[in-house]
């Protein structure tokens, strides 16, 4: 079977502070008042996507992955760590502020979840003016000091608030206290878990009154109390993969095209997520349009294809040795 790129029907969640940029920047289908999340590719039970195009068409990605692990994934990464897929590809959209929070690495998410951790990256697709990320602590704390700025409901004084532009990338590590601040739309790439602990909520109501759950207890036992740096530096060499973040987890590049570039797949799997214009794919049996908001996997079965247009694509793929 010749193999060609995956398409995907994206699953918009509605969430207390979300909007309607999904649809205004990437027309996406947005169903809800406050449209919070597009989940571009998923493979987490309940979930997952469907395929979109092609002799898959309609089928969840989850069952295409049972059949054809190997294929997608790549014979290195299923050898080493078998056929779970690793990661969920995500857009934000942040109309109000999201809850201050944390995610567990994955020790305490195996044992607490039998999930994978939640290391993740942003990259901010568009900011209204002054928006700003806390990311971290502004100095190193502990538990002590931490508990009673929550208590006395202070929590911000200890915060790192980082005003953001749009191109602006951020590496968030599990254990590292967190909020995505209002007017902030941005690329999400994580691992394949949906753990949060939430320890403060600017003392929002959900739709029916009630405050919204917080997990305290479980956020101390995984806060990183230390003052750390969290934005990164790449370049935007034309043609190129630009490394943006590299680590055991994933590794994202920055592609800006502008041409042709051809590229082949032995390895393992590419996901691409198309920021800004427009482009084409060709395989060797096909050829598919591409635009901005699109996000396509590269099954590790598909031979040399290539990308010709005016784009700029995160490219992201995971460590198979």
């Amino acid at each position: 079977m010749n193999w060609n790129p995956l398409f995907f029907e994206p699953i918009v969640k509605e969430r207390i502070w979300g909007g309607q940029k999904l649809s205004n920047l990437f027309e996406k289908k947005t169903p809800y008042q406050h449209n919070g999340e597009s989940w571009e590719l998923s493979a987490i039970s309940g979930d997952d996507n469907y395929i979109v195009g092609g002799i898959f068409e309609g089928v969840k990605f989850s069952e295409l992955l049972e059949k054809y692990t190997h294929e997608i994934l790549g014979e290195d990464w299923v050898n080493k760590n078998g056929g779970q897929f690793p990661l969920l590809i995500k857009y934000i959209d942040a109309a109000q502020d999201l809850s201050i929070q944390v995610h567990p690495n994955d020790e305490y998410a195996q044992k607490k979840h039998n999930s994978l951790g939640k290391n993740e990256m942003w990259y901010i697709v568009d900011a209204e003016p002054n928006s700003r990320i806390i990311l971290g602590f502004n100095k190193d704390t502990n538990a002590k000091e931490f508990e009673n700025h929550l208590k006395n409901n202070k929590i911000t004084d200890l915060l790192q608030e980082i005003v953001v532009k749009k191109g602006d990338v951020f590496f968030v590590e599990t254990g590292t206290i967190h909020a995505i601040g209002a007017g902030i739309v941005l690329a999400e790439i994580q691992q394949t878990s949906d753990i949060t602990y939430r320890i403060f909520d600017w003392n929002r109501l959900d739709p029916s009154g009630q405050p919204r759950d917080l997990h305290i207890e479980s956020a101390m036992e995984t806060l990183n109390f230390n003052k750390n740096e969290f934005s990164l530096n790449y370049k935007k060499l034309i043609n190129q993969e630009n490394e943006m973040v590299d680590n055991n987890f994933f590794t994202t590049t920055y592609l800006p095209l502008d041409g042709i570039i051809k590229s082949q797949t032995n390895i393992g799997f590419t996901i691409y997520m198309c920021l800004e214009g427009t482009a084409t794919i060709e395989s060797e049996s096909d050829t598919f349009q591409i635009k901005k908001g699109t996000t396509f996997l590269i099954p590790a079965a598909m031979n040399e294809f290539s990308l010709i247009g005016k784009a700029n694509l995160l490219v992201s793929r995971v460590r198979c040795n």
